[in-house]
């Protein structure tokens, strides 16, 4: 088995916003403006979510429409995670912020028990992507509450916690080629560094696209731009779909084999 998902390239961040921005809208859209309701919509995209699950893991190497596809109701799923816990059952955002960053610790930490490795270059098992799947659903659904904290319970808006969320993965990313530089310098590996920071990255970019999703569809008297849920959505999607089709003609974003074996 080839590794089955790409390489962390600049590709691979735009594409993570937008699938992270059409997680929130969607919902918001499925929810909402067809009035599914949010219980309906939560069993819809999650038996949705277990089909593309079942192509992805039947995959024998990374194929970029199902890789992103299975990323985007990841998305839907973990934003309607939290939106259940805190709107149906009266969780606090408080509370699904620390529980779903307990869990993801909990997540890591057996993840790195049984494998040794948390490198995404290195995800050519059915077990480690199990476990890099239950990772990501965490890092949307722990990305979504601390989202809603601080836009919404902190009262910050949309824009300031663009704001907030921007400049935090423009501080990891700062460190992260700061310790590239000094260990370069050394002449050792950063293969941990580089893990952590993908991680912490990763996490962030969350509550940023969820952030951008709102300030874009939100109406402008709750402090958005009034762009509405349907086109905010489709604008995401219609980005991510041209960005797939090149990366799929152009293959830019496939490990290659001799990197895999590497960090194995």
């Amino acid at each position: 088995m080839l590794n089955k998902v790409p390489e962390v390239t600049l590709y691979f961040w735009i594409i993570k916003i937008l699938c992270t921005t059409v997680g929130e809208t969607a919902a918001d859209y499925l929810n909402e403006t067809l009035g599914f309701g949010l219980t309906n919509t939560s069993y819809v995209m999650a038996a949705l979510l277990i089909i593309i699950l079942v192509f992805q893991f039947k995959a024998k190497k990374y194929v970029p429409w199902i890789y992103w596809l299975t990323v985007v109701f990841i998305s839907v799923v973990g934003t309607l995670i939290t939106d259940n816990l805190s709107d149906n059952l009266g969780v606090p955002l408080e509370t699904t912020t620390v529980v779903f960053a307990i869990l993801l610790a909990i997540t890591f930490v057996i993840w790195y028990a049984f494998e040794k490795t948390l490198s995404i270059h290195s995800i050519v098992t059915t077990k480690r992507e199990a476990f890099y799947w239950l990772a990501i659903l965490f890092t949307f659904a722990l990305g979504t509450a601390a989202g809603d904290l601080t836009a919404e319970k902190f009262d910050l808006g949309y824009l300031t916690s663009l704001g907030i969320f921007a400049g935090l993965i423009a501080i990891v990313t700062i460190v992260y080629y700061v310790l590239r530089a000094q260990i370069a310098t050394a002449g050792h590996r950063m293969a941990s560094y580089a893990v952590w920071t993908f991680w912490i990255a990763y996490i962030l970019t969350r509550p940023l696209g969820a952030s951008i999703g709102d300030f874009l569809s939100q109406a402008q008297s709750d402090g958005g731009l009034g762009l509405g849920t349907t086109t905010t959505s489709f604008i995401f999607l219609g980005a991510i779909l041209l960005l797939v089709i090149y990366l799929t003609i152009t293959r830019k974003d496939e490990t290659p084999r001799v990197e895999v074996e590497a960090d194995l």
